[in-house]
């Protein structure tokens, strides 16, 4: 029985209840058992996001399967996220294969052509149980493949918020406050009466992208100020690639990979556990 869930009811319990959900980006079955198993010992509810490549990369087909023996083994709400798509035909196929949330990525285009093309991946989603994110405004750095140049990033507007929402049906709203894709050139700034306002006037979930490598505390505020879905990717990459690196430093003829993915697993799990503490979603299942 397939008992992967859309994001709707785990975003919106954590907007009651002032929490965010956190969405991990994995890539293969070491890091999706490394989050689930993680999310498991903490009952946590989790996202496993999924960027175009990802998907290219270990095959949609297979997510699905791992993320399914996951949700059947263990008793949280466990979901499986298109991150960041851009095509609308790929979103539609993969919710025909059983992914039951996406992220419509419209950001670059104009305002009233991002509306369209988010309007249009709703009235599929939802025919399909299927939840919808999309993005108002534009954040800078990297995330896979996708580059936005700093100085074309840009904050998300308010009142652009409302209509945005008003007239597309969307979810949930990842929205620019200041956070950017990757590692910062300096400290993160985030613009917390931007995003008290966006609160007070739009009612949908409210998602952080770009939040590896944000100081706990600013998270942390994000959070009380409404957010309640909070994007984890580079945070993850580097810890896991490290603690491999190292051990075939110390073990230059290993061969094995049950061996070596090992470290990076466990590296990994420490920030997993970690996110999960600084979203508040322990012991929410």
């Amino acid at each position: 029985m397939d008992k992967i869930v859309s994001t709707r009811e785990m975003l919106l319990k954590a907007q009651r209840e002032g929490y965010a959900v956190p969405a991990f980006n994995i890539h293969n079955l070491e890091t999706v058992q490394v989050v689930v198993d993680t999310a498991m010992e903490m009952k946590s509810p989790v996202i496993l996001a999924g960027t175009p490549s990802t998907i290219d990369y270990a095959g949609g087909e297979y997510i699905k399967a791992i993320a399914e023996v996951a949700a059947n083994k263990y008793n949280i709400p466990i979901a499986i996220h298109l991150d960041h798509f851009e095509e609308i035909d790929e979103i539609k196929k993969y919710i025909d294969n059983g992914f039951k949330s996406c992220m419509i990525d419209a950001s670059k285009e104009k305002y009233e052509k991002n509306i369209e093309i988010v309007k249009e991946v709703v009235e599929y989603a939802h025919r399909y149980d299927t939840t919808v994110e999309a993005e108002l405004g534009k954040l800078g750095g990297q995330e896979d493949d996708l580059v936005v140049d700093e100085k074309d990033a840009m904050y998300t507007n308010p009142d652009d918020a409302v209509d945005f929402v008003n007239k597309t049906g969307v979810d949930s709203l990842a929205v620019a406050i200041g956070t950017a894709h990757g590692l910062y050139k300096g400290e993160p700034k985030l613009d917390f009466e931007r995003l008290k306002e966006i609160r007070s006037k739009v009612s949908v979930p409210l998602v952080l992208h770009g939040a590896s490598n944000v100081p706990d505390e600013l998270v942390k505020e994000a959070i009380s100020l409404g957010i309640c879905k909070v994007n984890v990717a580079t945070d993850l990459k580097i810890p896991f690639s490290d603690a491999v690196k190292e051990f075939f430093k110390e073990n230059p003829d290993a061969n094995d990979p049950r061996k070596y993915m090992t470290p990076g697993k466990k590296a990994m799990k420490e920030i997993v556990k970690h996110k999960i503490e600084v979203c508040g979603s322990a012991n929410r299942y």
